[in-house]
């Protein structure tokens, strides 16, 4: 295995213990203490502070992995490791800082429009709207410090901070606002704290791994003025992309919360939290695997992007179809066992549609990276615009239709035009092979288990909810990952194992 195999299976742990505290607060703690608009409530302040992030970077995580490798050398004044960043991390702190202060502005000046838009049925985010901009401030500088440590190799710490410091300070929030320790208002000014001392460990950690400059290195600016115009062209780009891009992935969320109000808003969000763990493997994955990729474009080997991404592509469909399988295998008996689950199964639907959904997210997320590391990334900002635009007509009328479920299926639809768009562009325009046989060995697998378990249950259905979900799994989930190691579908997963 090499350092991609290392740092992701060590990220994807790390991810999975965070799981773990997030199915104890999702499940024991917030559908057990907090009504649904409360929920509700702490969904759209960090869905809402996610899209401003998104918005503020400018584009930074993304010109950070991609820009790197061109502003690194071993002339100089040289690291304790032998090499010269130019000043690059300098940039990488400053443009998201621009960036926030300018969407600040914006954000303040549209509060009277988005308080029309949510006061009717969404009145208690109104009155926490300003709360947003010092909770976006943290989560802007938590992603850009993680970003950094990606990028020097160094992913296992940053991300226990974003997966077991932050779910464990929300699990102390929510028990201490669910026994009335804190005031609700105490509760939004403590989940501001804690992402506040997550952006400071990561901070700290990225500082500590080596010496960087943080001043810019003007010298190497005026002797590359290429690269600053590629780098400024890329960023300008990417600002625009994202003013599209990141609308689409909260859209759903705001719609629901618009329409159908804060209540719910709090059952779509425990839906979203079964469904988000599809795609938990692609976080480490990508992570490590995209350096990797930005320096093999840089040097335009094609063979070893299209291995890279055909790597990824297969294991992240076995992984994730996989655990999709569990849920939905078990999502009645999930919902019997929730504390107040009667309330929430109205959603059972939605957790099979978004789950598709973040298995299609987590496959070929990493096709939409190699695009815009390419030379072709201005396709990724039509395709984003296809996106967004999709994404809000098909909410606009399916969420009035269909409720919850219309949110859910307008997600799935708009992010599988946005993917297959992209597959297509990437294989055809930059001759990387996406998938391969074994991909749709794959597919093929998983289609097969989901059409056994529908006619088990239509034709040999059991009363006992605990005996049904058990048996199922077992056989179905147990089976299907017999077959996958006996075929080796997956020769890392294999080796690994061995």
């Amino acid at each position: 295995m090499g350092v991609i195999a290392k740092q992701s299976i060590r990220g994807t742990i790390v991810t999975y213990l965070g799981i773990a505290v997030g199915f104890v607060t999702t499940f024991f703690v917030l559908t057990r203490f907090l009504t649904t608009e409360e929920i509700g409530l702490a969904r759209v302040l960090i869905d809402a502070a996610t899209l401003f992030i998104g918005l503020a970077q400018l584009g930074t995580n993304s010109s950070i992995i991609r820009f790197y490798p061109y502003f690194l050398s071993r002339k100089g004044n040289l690291s304790s490791d032998g090499e010269n960043d130019h000043g690059f991390f300098f940039w990488a702190m400053v443009v998201p800082l621009a960036g926030f202060i300018f969407f600040a502005i914006v954000y303040w000046a549209c509060h009277a429009p988005l308080s029309a838009w949510f006061g009717e049925k969404s009145p208690l985010f109104v009155d926490y709207y300003y709360f947003v901009l010092p909770l976006a401030f943290f989560m802007l500088y938590q992603s850009i410090c993680e970003t950094t440590c990606n990028v020097l190799m160094h992913i296992v710490l940053p991300r226990a901070v974003r997966e077991l410091v932050v779910r464990i300070g929300l699990l102390i929030l929510y028990l201490l606002y669910a026994f009335r320790v804190l005031s609700l208002d105490g509760f939004v000014i403590g989940l501001c704290l804690n992402y506040a001392i997550a952006a400071v460990i990561n901070l700290c950690y990225f500082l500590s791994l080596r010496p960087v400059r943080l001043h810019p290195d003007w010298e190497y600016l005026r002797a590359n003025p290429d690269l600053v115009r590629r780098y400024l062209v890329y960023t300008g780009f990417l600002i625009v992309s994202t003013l599209t891009s990141t609308l689409a992935p909260t859209l759903s969320s705001f719609f629901v919360t618009a329409k159908m109000g804060l209540d719910s808003t709090g059952v779509f969000a425990i839906a979203t939290y079964m469904a988000v763990m599809v795609s938990v493997p692609y976080r480490s994955v990508t992570a490590i695997a995209s350096p990797q990729l930005a320096q093999a474009i840089k040097e335009q080997n094609h063979e070893e992007c299209s291995r890279l991404i055909r790597q990824v592509t297969g294991n992240l469909l076995l992984i994730g179809g996989f655990i999709l399988l569990a849920i939905w295998l078990n999502i009645d008996l999930i919902y019997y066992i929730l504390p107040n689950g009667a309330t929430y199964a109205s959603a059972r639907n939605v957790v099979l549609i978004l789950g598709v959904s973040q298995l299609i997210l987590a496959t070929f997320t990493i096709c939409l990276t190699a695009l815009n590391y390419s030379r072709f990334y201005a396709f990724s900002l039509l395709f984003s615009l296809i996106l967004t635009i999709s994404a809000i007509l098909l909410n606009n009328y399916l969420v009035p239709l269909y409720g919850m479920n219309g949110a859910a299926m307008s997600n799935l639809v708009s992010y599988g035009m946005y993917f297959l768009l992209t597959v297509i562009t990437v294989t055809a325009l930059s001759r990387i092979r996406v998938v391969d046989t074994r991909w749709w060995l794959i597919l093929c697998l998983l289609t097969g288990i989901f059409a056994l378990n529908w006619l088990w249950q239509t034709y040999l259905p059991i009363n006992n909810i605990w005996l049904d979900s058990i048996l199922r799994s077992v056989v179905l989930l147990g089976g299907g990952l017999l077959i996958a190691y006996k075929t080796k579908l997956s020769p890392e997963i294999n080796a690994l194992l061995h």
